[in-house]
């Protein structure tokens, strides 16, 4: 009888294991597969990594996302769902066909491996076939041959088109993109407000000034660096968006549930109003401006020896661009740019670099990672259409505010928790020991591991040491994006847990309050103890940073799945208008559907496994695929064509057009591969 063929199967494996040991229940998170499914079991809100393998006839109908109960056998890793706890797709989205008499829908989502159907049109909305419609869950399958039934609830318009994926997509993201009558009026009562010192520390004398995106409109944060006998005094200073936006208005409701602005290929959806976002809160230069401002004493060594926070005022005195400011650093600035900034240019910025690269360098000492990450930008025509992608590229000027920022908001949660204040931290915990493991084996297979893994925990450090090596070896991007996959999501909290990424002990966001809710909220604590200079307010705040923490985090999480699926809608039009066309390319991720391959331009599409000549598997820990003596793995170099672009789903297919069958010397490589796998295997 064949492994996980069903319940005689389940049934004869019981008999063995004995009159008094029974099967084990446990809770889990159910993921379908094309022959049943695998549940991943719960422990204290986190997954592990034991998988359970549910045969078909017994998943009860579960779907991906589903909280199950599941009855394991001893000695097995067979289960059977005996209860659906939890029902995780209430909504899906997807493209139209039929009629008002006989209708399905082709669900975008690939991870709903049921059929969807219509519930009758007889009213409501009548979608025309090759719609990109919403359809709400009205009855879950009970076995996994049944389907799935549901009501339209949201027609689109033609799956094809752009505007109706991007509407489909900020409607399945819950994306608000206008504000209340009444949040506009309060915006509105403060657009024309005049700052005056009124008991703020006044900064107006200082050389302050700011350094942005060249499109930037919402300017938060503004700098002004001085050298001292002994280091710097670094000041970050941050708009004072707390004095505008108080808590229990319609300002302030509307600020939180949208967490954070999204910021899209096209547009920015802000998180306050345009008169606050772009107007008075906004940094701009020759105006006086409202500030939380922190001054931070730094030694010769890199190290904050002294914080100061101060309710400021100030005028920025240039609105620096990062272009323009690279140039300056780089000495190929033109004249014009010159005498554009002749008020920092010579010994201020020298100031700025040379702090900049004190803090760099004590934070690649203690280890703070630096992933390297492609960001693509759309270029777009009057109507909206993509015309071109080109890769951002971030020079010394974005890093050194970067840097900047990071010390400022370090110093702040130093600070607050020194205080003993409430705080929204951002934390990054330690990630799971299974799976660093996973990726050092990964990597040590690479040739990328620095020495030995030291005992015990893995450090930042350790794993900063990897990512270094692989630079060298041109694999830095595909490495990042692994060791990403290996790490815990940073979140808030108002329970300090420090930052493994950065590695820092204590961690906050405080820089962005204009675009961010708990920078919002950590202003709005740090100026409660500002103004009064004791701790009566402590305990209404607690319960604030738990909701605002649990709510910003919450929000983070819809705002980067809105702006990456916008991104990877336009990106689909673009390649969709050069099919056929031939572009060099990097494997950037290796599964078992196939390669993932990214373009020059940041650019990604799937070489499907089935359409490479051979019978291909998939080794997981070595993050390759293999046929005979032939293979393919992460960070590889391959010429690819561009074969399908599908706009309603945002998937992208490629072909190779260099398989190694083809070429000779490919023996050789898939030789090498086969013996490393054969070591490895006597290790074990």
């Amino acid at each position: 009888m064949k492994r996980r063929n069903g319940y005689d199967f389940l049934v004869k494996k019981s008999k063995r294991i004995g009159k008094h040991m029974t099967a084990k229940e446990i809770e889990g998170k159910f993921f379908s597969t094309s022959k049943g499914g695998v549940i991943f079991e719960i422990n204290e809100g986190t997954l592990s990594d034991e998988k359970l393998f549910v045969d078909a006839e017994f998943t009860l109908g579960a779907m991906t996302g589903d909280i199950v109960l599941a009855k394991v056998f001893p000695r097995s890793r067979d289960a059977e769902v005996t209860e659906i706890k939890e029902r995780a797709v209430k909504k899906i989205i997807g493209t139209f066909y039929g009629n008002s008499e006989n209708s399905y829908i082709l669900p975008d989502d690939k991870k709903i491996k049921f059929a969807v159907k219509t519930e009758p049109l007889n009213d409501g909305i009548k979608p025309e076939s090759g719609d990109k419609i919403e359809l709400t869950v009205t009855r879950y399958p009970e076995t996994f041959y049944d389907a799935v039934y549901g009501k339209i609830t949201a027609d689109f318009g033609d799956s094809c088109t752009r505007e109706a994926n991007y509407s489909a997509i900020l409607h399945e993201c819950g994306i608000i993109t206008s504000f209340s009558e009444e949040a506009e009026t309060e915006a509105g009562a403060c657009e024309h407000d005049i700052p005056v010192s009124d008991g703020r520390e006044d900064f107006r004398d200082k050389l302050i000034y700011t350094i942005d995106g060249e499109d930037a409109k919402d300017l938060d944060d503004a700098i002004s660096v001085e050298k001292t006998p002994y280091g710097y005094i670094l000041g970050v200073h941050i708009a004072d968006v707390s004095h505008y936006v108080r808590e229990g208005t319609a300002l302030d409701r509307e600020a939180m549930a949208r967490g954070t602005s999204i910021y899209f290929s096209d547009k920015v959806v802000p998180m306050l109003p345009v008169a606050l976002s772009n107007g008075i809160c906004s940094l701009n230069s020759g105006v006086d401006r409202y500030t939380l401002s922190v001054l931070i004493n730094i030694d010769q060594n890199g190290e904050t020896v002294k914080v100061r926070p101060y309710k400021g005022i100030i005028n920025s005195r240039v609105k620096g661009v990062y272009s323009e400011i690279n140039s300056i650093i780089d000495n190929t600035a033109t004249k014009e740019i010159l005498e554009k900034y002749k008020d920092i240019v010579g010994e201020p910025l020298d100031n700025a670099v040379n702090l900049y690269k004190l803090l760099k360098a004590k934070n690649d000492q203690k280890g703070m990672l630096e992933l390297e990450t492609t960001e693509g930008k759309v270029i777009l025509d009057e109507n909206g259409e993509p015309t071109d992608i080109i890769r951002r590229e971030r020079g010394l000027g974005e890093r050194l505010i970067e840097q900047f920022m990071l010390c400022a908001n370090e110093a702040i949660a130093s600070y607050m928790t020194e205080k003993g204040l409430p705080c929204v931290y951002r934390i990054h915990e330690s990630p799971d020991e299974d799976k660093v493991n996973a990726f050092i084996r990964f990597a040590n297979n690479l040739n990328l591991t620095p020495g030995y893994v030291p005992k015990g925990k893995v450090t930042p450090a350790y794993l900063s040491g990897v990512l270094e090596k692989a630079e060298k070896e041109g694999l830095g991007l595909p490495v990042s994006y692994m060791l990403l996959r290996t790490m815990q999501k940073a979140k808030y909290s108002a329970v300090n847990a420090g930052h493994f990424g950065l590695s820092s002990e204590c961690y906050c966001h405080f820089t962005s309050p204009i675009r961010r809710y708990p920078d919002l909220s950590v202003h709005r604590m740090l100026s409660a103890y500002l103004a009064s200079k004791d701790k009566s307010f402590v305990q209404k705040y607690k319960s604030f940073a738990v909701k605002s923490s649990e709510k910003s985090s919450a929000a983070e999480l819809k705002a980067l799945d809105a702006e990456r699926k916008i991104d990877a809608l336009y990106k689909t039009i673009y390649m969709k208008n050069n099919i056929g066309k031939v572009y060099p390319a990097v494997i950037s991720s290796v599964t078992s559907m196939g390669l993932f391959c990214m373009l020059d331009n940041t650019c990604e599409g799937l070489i499907p496994i089935e359409s490479l000549s051979g019978r291909y598997r998939f080794d997981a820990e070595n993050m390759l695929i293999y046929s005979g003596l032939i293979s393919y793995r992460l960070g590889e170099k391959v010429t690819v064509k561009v074969e399908s672009a599908d706009v309603a789903t945002s998937r992208v297919n490629f072909s190779l057009l260099d398989e190694k069958r083809n070429q000779s010397g490919s023996e050789r490589t898939g030789l090498r591969y086969n013996q490393t796998r054969q070591k490895y295997r006597k290790r074990r």
